[in-house]
């Protein structure tokens, strides 16, 4: 009985933010973690909308990630939303990751003042090492040692998985001493609906350009699992123009088919089982800067 006090006294467990800057490769990162696809991912910047939960169990200790949106100067609600996001997580973490690029490591003043308010651990990612040649990221190794902000600073390739483990290691030792809160087959504590919304937004972002993309939603409708039979799923993509709603649809019918498609297989792929999927389109006039429009789709406190 004490031996098994005194193992359950060291194990380790809480929360890790990973904040930073649009496409350093936040969600990247989380996936590799925990070596599944969690979080959606496009070349677009600020793809990430919502604060994502993941959870990585190992034998000694419990990482519960926050994946954040990147942190932008906000234009309407919804952007201040997802700022609220980022600044939240970082006071809610345990840890405190903060990723940039090697290639271009700005971190916004904003953020490093987060991090000395919070006096949390620390470290600093330098993600996209693998488009450089090692000894080229020393000088921004030092330069970042000089400002004496981060416990610790780790060079990777969130794409390449290069230096996950490493990571692992470092979150492990600043974890606080703590049981897991979580069983250890938990993921995520989303609903699957949620990652449904999720990969559906993300085929919009890879297929539609300019603003369409950062003016859609994705709510839900329906979703009903039958055993032996495909699972249905009813969604709507919410758009803040009228004249948007063409742009998505296609001459015929044709765009939002081939989205539709696409989403699908991801779906399937992500649930494991069939499903059919229906989209339909609607439209919102801004509701990115609708509190009432904002609550309702998941983005309101």
């Amino acid at each position: 009985m004490n031996a098994d006090t005194s193992t359950q006294k060291q194990y380790r467990a809480g929360y890790v933010a990973i904040v930073g800057k649009p496409n350093v490769g936040k969600s990247t990162l989380l996936n590799a973690l925990l070596g599944q696809k969690i979080s959606i991912i496009t070349p677009k910047p600020q793809t990430t909308r919502h604060r994502i939960l993941g959870i990585l169990s190992r034998e000694s200790f419990q990482a519960i990630f926050l994946d954040t949106p990147g942190l932008i100067d906000p234009r309407y609600k919804l952007q201040k939303y997802m700022v609220g996001k980022v600044h939240q997580a970082v006071a809610d973490a345990d840890v405190a990751i903060v990723m940039t690029e090697v290639t271009d490591p700005d971190i916004p003043d904003s953020l490093l003042e987060e991090i000395k308010k919070q006096s949390v651990p620390s470290f600093l990612i330098l993600n996209k090492c693998d488009m450089i040649n090692r000894n080229e990221a020393l000088p921004v190794i030092e330069s970042f040692h000089g400002k004496n902000i981060f416990d610790e600073i780790i060079p990777v390739s969130a794409l390449k998985a290069e230096g996950v483990d490493e990571i692992e290691k470092t979150i492990e030792k600043y974890l606080p001493v703590h049981p897991p809160y979580y069983p250890p087959d938990i993921v995520s504590e989303h609903p699957e609906r949620f990652f449904v919304a999720e990969l559906i937004r993300e085929q919009i972002f890879l297929r539609f350009s300019q603003e369409v993309p950062y003016s859609t939603a994705v709510q839900i409708i329906e979703f009903k699992e039958r055993e032996g039979r495909k699972d249905v799923i009813r969604a709507e993509i919410i758009v803040d123009r009228e004249s948007q709603k063409p742009i998505l649809i296609g001459k015929g019918g044709k765009k939002l088919k081939e989205l539709g498609t696409a989403a699908r297989e991801q779906i399937e792929l992500f649930l494991d089982r069939p499903v059919f999927l229906e989209l339909f389109v609607k439209s919102r006039d801004k509701w990115r800067d609708d509190d009432q429009w904002l609550k309702r789709l998941g983005y309101g406190d």
